[in-house]
């Protein structure tokens, strides 16, 4: 199994002074994704619950959106010519009677860590049918006050980023801000899967009554991840993009960008936000 961190030789400077010494660094490892044992997609990503993020990208997509749609999940050998296993290429087999889109089979996605799913040339072509309309009754409401602090506890919980400061995190939040679940990865829309995969493999979907937490910006990706898995809050510490901030409108996802302690926007779902206070036990 592919390692979360990685040891390397470098040369540092401080104030004038240089040594050599040891660095740890995340890992980055290709993950090719495979359905049914034909390829799909291809991502740059931190090894480590390699399972849950294939369940959760599939989820995005819209192909599954339960536990007992999946047969089984397995790592491929034969990855490189002597046929030993790099644990980088995983097949998601579907439940027998389990309908898989066309367009999923068909289309080769390219995944990177830093842009999410690329190629696809409009909003229109990524947009997908949710399983689940982002229609909380009554809805979830969430104060200021709460989300301020929701940054302190994702960073305090980010295990493998005080030991390397390269990675990216995506956690699940209560209402009343108790952390549900949390993964770290080089690619923030892995983490993101990785979170929604867990759950789905838990049968846990949708997650209507919780905040999705991000620590970079807030991509169109990202918010469709959240309207798919029913998440009905998606709170970011930097911006969002504009087409994130369309989908949030369209769908009713309540979009908040650059989370910064007191200070933050809410661009959609203004209706689920407490402005003053934040709710009891919060």
């Amino acid at each position: 199994m592919g390692r979360i961190t990685e040891r390397r030789r470098v040369l540092r400077v401080r104030d004038g002074a240089a040594e050599h010494r040891a660095d740890t660094l995340v890992a980055e490892e290709p993950l090719e994704i495979r359905l049914n044992g034909k390829a799909l997609a291809i991502t740059m990503r931190t090894p480590g619950d390699d399972f849950a993020l294939a369940v959760g990208f599939l989820a995005s997509e819209g192909v599954i959106g339960r536990a007992d749609q999946i047969a089984n999940i397995v790592y491929c050998a034969g990855a490189v010519a002597d046929g030993e296993n790099t644990y980088n290429i995983v097949d998601v087999r579907l439940a027998e009677g389990v309908t898989v889109p066309d367009i999923t089979l068909e289309r080769n996605v390219y995944t990177t860590s830093s842009c999410g799913l690329c190629g696809k040339a409009s909003l229109d072509a990524v947009r997908t049918n949710a399983l689940w309309k982002i229609a909380d009754t009554p809805p979830v409401r969430v104060g200021t006050d709460l989300l301020a602090v929701l940054p302190d506890r994702l960073r305090a919980s980010q295990q493998v980023f005080e030991r390397t400061g390269g990675l990216h995190a995506a956690a699940l939040f209560t209402a009343d801000g108790e952390l549900v679940d949390i993964r770290e990865d080089v690619g923030r829309h892995n983490a993101v899967d990785k979170l929604v995969g867990r759950a789905l493999q838990q049968d846990l979907l949708p997650l209507s009554e919780l905040i999705l937490l991000v620590s970079g910006r807030a991509s169109f990706e990202l918010a469709q991840k959240a309207v798919m898995a029913g998440i009905p809050v998606l709170a970011a510490v930097s911006a969002p993009s504009s087409l994130a901030v369309d989908l949030a409108a369209e769908s009713g996802l309540t979009l908040v960008g650059f989370l910064r302690g007191s200070s933050m926007n809410v661009y959609a779902g203004e209706h689920r936000i407490i402005l003053r206070g934040a709710p009891d036990g919060g």
